[in-house]
């Protein structure tokens, strides 16, 4: 990597920068194009604990650094998306029960690599507007039935359990929205593959009476759901500013040693002036990402320096990217190679965990209140 968020001593300090040589160096070489080869290699790589730094050790799981979250991110996506994907959900699901504070065996088993996780929030009418999720949940005993649809999570076909959002009492509208902990192997639980143009485990639950525990109480399901993304979407950032160095680097290398009109494309002006361009969006996104991380973890962080980073890093990776494939030439689009890979993978980003115009309303609605 020819950048590196190491060289940020204002917003990282010494621990951080030690996390991410030890990251960096047992890393190795990237896991392969299988969902399995990539929970094996994060398996192997111990890096599950940061998602709840106390779990294994005092029993008590506690909040994650986003500085952490940043740096390891950072490294994972810059070497397989995929494996980034898996492991961000993989927080995704762990925080709730953070948060709820009942389940500190599961949580361990979560970091230990024992147990694979989702998040069910999103829904075929209900994707930005979260409020307006029509799943349903009702008693039935001491237990609870859930019945409805969730589309597009993350991890369906490999996680062991989900953290599924649904409206326990509908007569209180978004009040009544509540999260439950729901088996994968569950009972009237359906898991259809979704296949998307990238090849992360994605899929469909439908739930018709499926059992349910129910985490916390009835009507906390949005303070655990935006609980969550608070902390993770920093880290959505960090992701992209990963991807997008992985392209820098491939279209740097790519450029100094093809050969056109008799001299590598690196001596050509305009070609040095797209890798200009992409190194300074890269630097102004790792800053945006970096300020967002240190914001959060030292309390000074309000919703607008996590917007400026997730907007701005998702859509300059997106921009360095398709400068990578551009300076490849044909071979940018051939399939499987490295920039076309992340062609396919960064695409997302601008989308999951609040779109880019949701991050403009948040930032918009701060400058003008």
């Amino acid at each position: 990597m020819t950048a590196s968020w190491s060289a940020l001593p204002t917003f990282y300090d010494e621990a951080h920068v030690r996390l991410g040589q030890s990251l960096s160096s047992r890393a190795g070489d990237p896991p392969g194009d299988e969902p399995g080869d990539a929970v094996a290699w994060l398996a192997k790589l111990d890096v599950y604990p940061l998602l709840a730094p106390e779990a294994t050790s005092s029993g008590a799981p506690s909040a994650p650094s986003v500085r952490s979250l940043c740096v390891a991110r950072e490294i994972l996506a810059y070497r397989s998306p995929m494996a980034d994907a898996i492991f961000a959900v993989q927080g995704l699901a762990a925080h709730p029960l953070v948060m709820e504070g009942r389940h500190a065996d599961l949580v361990a088993q979560v970091v230990a690599a024992r147990r694979l996780g989702g998040f069910a929030l999103t829904e075929p009418e209900a994707g930005s507007d979260v409020a307006s999720l029509r799943a349903t949940a009702k008693r039935d005993g001491d237990a609870w039935r859930l019945d409805g649809e969730k589309t597009l999570i993350s991890n369906v076909g490999i996680a062991h359990f989900f953290v599924v959002f649904a409206n326990a009492d509908p007569s209180a509208g978004k009040k009544g929205i509540s999260a439950f902990l729901v088996a994968a192997d569950a009972s009237g639980l359906e898991l259809e593959p979704i296949e998307t143009m990238d090849d992360h485990p994605l899929g469909r639950l439908v739930m018709r009476g499926a059992p349910g525990e129910l985490l916390g109480e009835v009507g906390q399901g949005l303070r655990f759901a935006f609980g969550t993304l608070d902390v993770f979407r920093t880290s959505v950032g960090a992701a992209a500013v990963g991807i997008g160095q992985r392209a820098l680097d491939e279209a740097i290398a790519r450029v100094k040693g093809r050969m056109q009109f008799g001299k590598a494309l690196a001596e050509f002006q305009l070609v040095q002036a797209s890798l200009a361009e992409m190194a300074t969006d890269l630097d102004a996104a790792r800053l945006l990402v970096a300020r967002a991380a240190w914001a959060k973890d030292t309390g000074r962080a309000g919703k607008t320096e996590v917007a400026m980073a997730k907007m701005f890093a998702t859509e300059a990776a997106q921009r360095i990217v398709d400068r990578a494939v551009q300076l490849h030439g044909g071979l940018g689009v051939v399939r499987g190679s490295p920039v076309e890979s992340l062609y396919r993978s960064v695409r997302a980003m601008r989308i999951y965990e609040g779109t880019t115009e949701i991050q403009k309303l948040i930032i918009g609605g701060a400058l003008t209140s």
